[in-house]
């Protein structure tokens, strides 16, 4: 969810589910050591609990990322084992390192070594022509060894040649079998699944399976009221959801902060444009956001023109 999931798509998400772990972008453990460190990690605390996904592969690199990222406050980190971005590629990491089993351990065995908080995996069931079967078994049994006691698995192969980041999330075929095969095998391993789930219910009957958690990524940002506010109530206990109109209203204070320190209201706003998904007026909260929130000076009267627009499609 590279150039997705920043700070303000996760406040935003916040406002719909107050129990969903939330994931930042993937950030490399280079980037954390050599880069702008407070607008890499920095977040809002209303955004928790929200965890911390980390690329690389250097050990000790990797544990002085973890190091540095503590005081920020994350939940949890998670080492990304599972993107197939060129640029995760060509840095060695990401899905590649799927390839590499004993230097995921101990990439992960170093992280745990200084990590106050919990360390995750993310990862694919295999890459180009390996074997699923053999060789996610054999995965999940190093990475349990060094330490980690919960991953997530994205349930296609990752195809490195050939097939663009885009394709590799829709072309090769999912495997929910194989997940729930690894479950089986590894009782004692927190395991969720990740790819093509699109829905609540499609999250419940994957855990009525045995499965532990659902990760859901692209149906969750493109439709977020559907999913994210009805996560609280389906699987939290959560109260009713509240009404997307109301998310608004919650996330103006946020806005006014944003713009008073010299932000731009579509920095926020990109992250909204699918907020009344499926219902009438959508198309027309989409336009008026895209058209106008990246003007000089834009603020709420932007979104006040494209409420106009959906109040009078109801």
């Amino acid at each position: 969810m590279m150039d997705w999931t920043d700070r303000h798509c996760r406040y935003f998400h916040r406002q719909m589910s107050r129990h969903a772990l939330l994931y930042s972008e993937m950030v490399t453990g280079q980037a954390i050591i050599h880069g702008p460190r407070d607008r890499l990690l920095a977040f809002d605390s209303a955004e928790h609990p929200v965890a911390l996904q980390i690329g690389g592969s250097d050990p000790v690199l990797l544990a002085e990322a973890v190091r540095l990222a503590e005081p920020y406050g994350y939940d949890e980190v998670n080492l990304n084992v599972g993107c197939p971005s060129d640029r995760v590629k060509s840095g060695c990491f990401g899905a590649v390192l799927m390839k590499s089993p004993d230097l995921v351990a101990d990439c992960v065995a170093a992280m745990i070594a200084v990590a106050k908080v919990e360390v995750t995996v993310k990862c694919r069931i295999g890459v180009d022509d390996q074997n699923p079967e053999e060789v996610l078994p054999a995965f999940l049994e190093k990475i349990a060894t060094a330490g980690v006691r919960r991953v997530t698995i994205h349930a296609r192969k990752a195809w490195l040649q050939g097939l663009s980041p885009k394709e590799n999330r829709e072309i090769p075929p999912l495997d929910y079998p194989l997940v729930l095969a690894m479950k089986r095998e590894f009782p004692d391993l927190h395991i969720s699944i990740n790819g093509g789930v699109t829905s609540i219910s499609q999250a419940k009957a994957l855990l009525s399976q045995g499965l532990d958690g659902v990760m859901i990524g692209r149906a969750a940002y493109h439709e977020p009221w559907d999913v994210l506010a009805r996560a609280d109530t389906a699987f939290f206990d959560g109260g009713p959801a509240l009404e997307p109109t109301q998310v608004i209203e919650r996330m103006r204070p946020y806005i006014d902060r944003h713009l008073s320190s010299g932000g731009r209201l579509h920095q926020i706003t990109r992250h909204m444009l699918g907020l009344f998904h499926g219902r009438p007026g959508a198309r027309h909260w989409r336009r008026i956001l895209s058209e106008r929130a990246n003007a000089d000076g834009a603020g709420h009267e932007v979104l006040d023109a494209a409420l106009r627009q959906v109040a009078l499609a109801a």
